[in-house]
């Protein structure tokens, strides 16, 4: 390696160029990474998934004795399929709009730019004598639901002290978000009957039953919308829910007798998940079934659980934010209706907020983009954050 330290952008360069779509193995940035840290004499840790195809990597600079601070970021990105990219997606490409430079491809604001502008500060955080560790912690599989933190924080909580806080870079523009909503996401699956469609009364229609569901959803994303508390500071203040995708039926002439759709709701912290869920499961026990098996006892409905990410909550006497405060001098602070894996943090009892380059607006769409004053922007963010670790003082 040069002993010419990289830029956040050409690390970034490279880490955009790994296609690590969530459907795909992040096993080759991942060691990346890895070599990239030990050849600035920083070892890690891997934490993988039970086949071995994804993995969670941490690394630790300074004391391993005393708790730190965490920076974590997600190393999957959501696919860029039947997107209209102008360039392609997996190679960076800077162009100068509207009186800044912009770095288009798919995972530069969400959020591969944080973790670039993580990496090119290792040099420094190296040469410093820290006396307040910092970790980096890069995960797998956010996108579809945080499923890799969990075994992630589980470890570090083993192998380390346990940290005094975490900062999550997500692309908030390098504001602080002390709250976001959580995901409930499920697949329900109705298995009817099939039949010619001149003769109805011989099948069970799955896509009716189905259409019927989707229409309750309906009813209470609409009672929540009513019940919304714009004092909570949410856009939109409410719970919501999506049905995001749907699939059934073979062919106009027949009686579809599969019917399948994914569905989510995306509380706000002070929702009891457990009551909607309960409201759903009696809806279908009581209104769904006993006509579905009336039709026929041979069909059947199912709900399966896909994602489970709690809302992150405030915390009034958070050492996350006010560290945060500390480094950026902001005064204010914000909420996010996305989900983020700051919630899990802070469940395991590591104080958490977000606060990273990029926007949001840019993320999951055609040609992602993250402004290059952003990741200098962050890169000073990390700079006083390397300057406090060096001091040991505590959270300000």
């Amino acid at each position: 390696m040069s002993d010419t330290p990289r830029t956040a952008e050409e690390i970034l360069v490279d880490l955009v160029g790994f296609n690590t779509v969530s459907a795909r193995s992040n096993l080759e940035l991942i060691e990346y990474i890895e070599s990239y840290l030990v050849g600035l004499g920083v070892g890690s840790v891997r934490v993988a998934n039970d086949d071995g195809t994804k993995t969670n990597l941490f690394a630790t600079i300074g004391p391993a004795d005393r708790a730190g601070v965490v920076l974590s970021g997600h190393t999957d990105v959501v696919p860029v399929a039947n997107q209209p990219w102008e360039n392609d997606p997996f190679e960076l490409t800077r162009r100068f709009v509207d009186d800044e430079i912009r770095l288009y491809g798919r995972g530069s604001a969400d959020m591969k730019g944080f973790i670039a502008a993580v990496l090119a500060m290792v040099p420094d955080f190296v040469a410093a004598d820290l006396q307040t560790p910092i970790h980096i912690a890069c995960s797998y599989d956010e996108e579809i639901g945080c499923l890799g933190v969990g075994r992630m924080i589980e470890r570090m909580c083993t192998d380390l002290v346990k940290p005094q806080l975490v900062v999550i870079g997500e692309p908030t523009s390098m504001q602080i978000v002390t709250a976001h909503k959580g995901i409930q996401g499920f697949r329900t699956e109705i298995a009817g009957v099939a039949a010619h469609s001149s003769a109805p009364h011989l099948g069970v229609n799955a896509i009716n039953y189905a259409a019927e569901i989707i229409r309750f959803l309906g009813e209470l994303a609409a009672e929540k919308q009513a019940a919304g508390d714009p004092a909570n500071g949410f856009n939109p203040p409410w719970t919501t829910f999506n049905v995001g995708q749907i699939q059934g039926g073979e062919a106009l002439n027949i009686i579809p007798e599969h019917c399948a759709f994914n569905w989510e709701f995306r509380p706000v912290p002070d929702e009891d998940t457990l009551a909607i869920k309960a409201r759903f499961d009696a809806f279908i026990a009581e209104q769904i079934e006993p006509r579905l098996r009336a039709e026929n006892p041979l069909a059947t409905i199912t709900t399966r659980p896909l994602a489970a990410v709690p809302a992150l909550r405030r915390d009034d006497d958070s050492p996350a934010e006010r560290l945060a405060r500390h480094l950026t001098g902001a005064n204010t602070t914000h909420t996010a209706a996305y989900v983020a894996e700051a919630s899990q943090f802070q469940a395991s009892g590591i104080p958490a907020v977000l606060c990273g380059p990029g926007n949001i607006d840019q993320a999951h769409q055609a040609n992602e983009w993250i402004a290059l004053a952003q990741l200098d922007e962050c890169a000073d963010f990390l700079r006083r954050l390397c300057s406090w670790a060096s001091t040991g003082a505590p959270v300000p």
